[in-house]
């Protein structure tokens, strides 16, 4: 369409009628026939030119093949000839491997038979008593004497002693004398730092039995690092810190002994072996034999810091190359230093722990100028603790405590801290078999003091000091030992969690701990909830000897009707100060769903407390107003509680007070009120009678 577009406008009249040449459809036809024509010979000059190539191309492709059959016929002469070579090849090969075993076969006896010649000369001259052999006086041939030496001791261990002892002595002598020059020369080669020479005579002493105090070949080195000896522990620790210099030496060493010794692994094993048994060994002997029974503290400290940094050390020495079970070798040489001292460990932790737990809290107890008094046990005990716990009554005398919990967060601590180290000491000292069973222990030591006879005993101390409910001005602290002894017991809580968990989540330990830990809770909780019941109690009878004092009948019921200015009375004001205060202390003193608990429990008392404290008295219209508001200031001090029962309560019971007020002729539909409507009819007929003007016939009539 594009060429044909551009044909018509290049061609004269072949544009629009608008254009500047009129449209001439003639000349336009004559155009395109013209190009017809043109594109039809182009057409068949490229057609013959393909042809051409094609005709080309088959030829050319006929060639190429044949010539690739000329090149496999010719690629398959050259595999046979190959084939033909490699054959031919493998026959001589064979032939001449034959011909070398027969050559071995004749120069191998020969080699012998003279080698047999020269070791028996050399025997010659050892039985004649005379070397002149220039291999046993030239110095400098000591390793070829060496090897001739090693040979004749073993043949002379095949001798008879009876004729040959002479000989065999004289072979012997040789062998020693040799092996000590041999490492004197080591020693020497080492001291000059020539490396080769050292190599040479180590693979010369290989050979050697060094001594018989050494079983299997690769202890018969020990002659070689006797030369090291010096160098070992000498001049090698140049820092105060033997573990460090240890792990140092060892480093500098081990390329030596791998450029030196055909089996360095065993060397370096043998050096770290004299390392730990040696130098280590007397020096943890050293350090802990010292304070082992004079001071149990600085022994455990040492013992578990010794032991931590000797483990540090073996870590360090795992990337060693000392054989196939590095971690075994490593853990042997460990076990050998420190097993005496890990037998008997958990004996000396425990004790200590007991020793050092009863001090701290003696150490307290002193401070205080307490004698701590003996907390019975047995059936009277229990039987006395049955009885409490039913009747919430004080058995034995009420002890004034002088405000004193026995409680003390930095003797919790101490205790605790004293725990976790032994935790941590345990965790490293103890036999991963006897780990929880270890664990456990020092858990029951921390629960005897610290939850029997520091927690325990303060519950114990604190119930003994609440007063009586009918005591006057009564100080009650218990619920500072309640606030203490939730705080510590948090702490605790947290120890067990951090510190012993991890020691005991795998083994049956974990069941017994945690119903040890239970069975605490419930012990303490129920002495707890004796305590603040008591206290509770306590509160409210602190409130009966206020209004019993403060509050008069004439308060109700006054002479004057039209001259009382007071909005309420001064009882109600001191009852609810002293509840205020009460309530605060009980918040300050617990935490969570607690102090909800306890405020709903004293709320419900109060309320009781308030309703039959207002039924003791008879109401004028005057005095009425006044218990009304008496009961809104109540009930404005029962909005601190934030308990929804107890607003309730003191809602209910200011609607109550309402009767008191109410013109006769109002009662029914005021005791059919929503906030009424519930309550028992006795229970507002009671109210009803408090009214002043009760035995009025008009009121009976309209209440009936």
């Amino acid at each position: 369409d594009e060429y044909i577009e551009r044909l018509v406008w290049r061609t004269p009249g072949g544009g629009s009628r608008g254009g500047p040449e009129a449209f001439d459809p003639k000349r336009l036809l004559e155009e395109f026939v013209n190009h017809i024509q043109e594109l039809q010979i182009m057409d068949e000059r490229i057609q013959r030119k393909v042809e051409k190539l094609e005709q080309q191309c088959q030829k050319e492709a006929k060639e190429f093949a044949k010539k690739v059959q000329e090149l496999q016929k010719s690629n398959q002469v050259a595999f046979q000839h190959f084939q033909e070579l490699d054959e031919h090849i493998s026959y001589v090969a064979t032939k001449v491997c034959h011909l070398g075993d027969q050559l071995e076969g004749v120069n191998t006896p020969r080699q012998r038979a003279v080698e047999a010649q020269k070791l028996m000369k050399y025997f010659n001259e050892f039985l004649d008593g005379e070397l002149k052999s220039d291999v046993f006086i030239n110095s400098e041939k000591i390793k070829e004497a060496a090897d001739i030496i090693q040979k004749l001791h073993l043949i002379a261990q095949e001798l008879p002693f009876d004729r040959f002892s002479e000989v065999k002595s004289k072979i012997a002598s040789k062998y020693h004398d040799l092996e000590c020059q041999l490492i004197q020369e080591f020693t020497s080669a080492q001291r000059r730092g020539e490396i080769s020479r050292m190599r040479e005579v180590a693979a010369v002493l290989l050979h050697f039995k060094v001594n018989i105090h050494f079983i299997g070949f690769y202890f018969m080195l020990i002659g070689l690092l006797k030369s090291f000896r010096n160098y070992i522990f000498t001049g090698a620790y140049l820092r105060n810190d033997i573990f460090e210099d240890a792990a140092a030496l060892c480093q500098r060493v081990n390329k030596q002994v791998g450029d030196i010794f055909s089996n360095p692994e065993t060397v370096l094993a043998k050096l770290i072996q004299n390392v730990f048994e040696i130098k280590l060994q007397s020096f943890v002997k050293e350090q802990l034999e010292e304070c082992r029974k004079s001071d149990a503290e600085q022994y455990l400290k040492n013992l578990y810091d010794l032991y931590t940094r000797t483990s540090s050390l073996s870590s360090k020495l795992m990337e060693f190359n000392l054989g196939t079970d590095k971690q075994t070798f490593l853990s042997k040489l460990i076990k050998s230093i420190f097993i005496s001292y890990l037998e008997n460990y958990i004996e000396v932790e425990t004790g200590y722990l007991k020793s050092r737990s009863a001090m701290i809290l003696q150490r307290y107890y002193d401070s205080k100028n307490h004698q701590k008094r003996s907390i019975g046990t047995g059936g009277i005990q229990d039987l006395k603790e049955r009885i409490r716990q039913r009747t919430n009554l004080p058995l034995g005398p009420s002890i004034d405590t002088h405000g004193e919990t026995f409680l003390s967060q930095e003797v919790v601590v101490n205790l605790l801290q004293e725990t976790k180290q032994a935790f941590e000491r345990c965790h490293r000292l103890s036999d991963p078999s006897d780990l929880p069973r270890n664990a456990f222990r020092i858990f029951t030591i921390l629960v005897e003091f610290l939850c029997i006879e520091h927690i325990d005993y303060a519950l114990e101390t604190g119930l003994a000091g609440i007063p009586s409910s009918d005591s006057r001005n009564a100080n009650l602290y218990f619920l500072d030992v309640v606030q203490q002894a939730n705080t510590i017991f948090h702490l605790f809580d947290k120890q067990f969690n951090d510190h012993l968990m991890p020691l005991i989540s795998s083994s049956p330990k974990l069941s017994e701990c945690l119903q040890k830990k239970k069975e605490i809770i419930e012990q303490m909780e129920m002495k707890l909830d004796t305590g603040i019941d008591r206290t509770l109690n306590c509160m409210i009878g602190q409130m009966k000897h206020i209004l019993a004092a403060e509050q008069k009948k004439t308060d109700f019921k006054p002479e004057d009707e039209n001259n009382v200015l007071i909005q309420y009375t001064n009882a109600c004001v001191k009852v609810c100060a002293y509840v205020r205060k009460q309530v605060e202390k009980i918040k300050n003193s617990m935490d969570g769903k607690n102090v909800d608990t306890v405020l709903m429990e004293l709320g419900v008392r109060f309320h009781r407390l308030i309703y039959e404290h207002l039924q003791q008295y008879s109401y004028s219209c005057m005095g009425g107003m006044l218990a009304i508001c008496d009961v809104a200031e109540y009930r404005k001090c029962a909005k601190d509680f934030k308990i929804p029962m107890v607003l309730h309560l003191f809602d209910t019971l200011h609607a109550l007070c309402n009767l008191l007020v109410v013109a006769p002729d109002n009662l029914k539909q005021v005791c059919s009120g929503e906030q009424l409507a519930n309550l028992d009819k006795n229970i507002l007929h009671s109210f009803v009678q408090l009214r002043a003007d009760y035995r009025s016939a008009r009121l009976a009539r309209h209440f009936s």
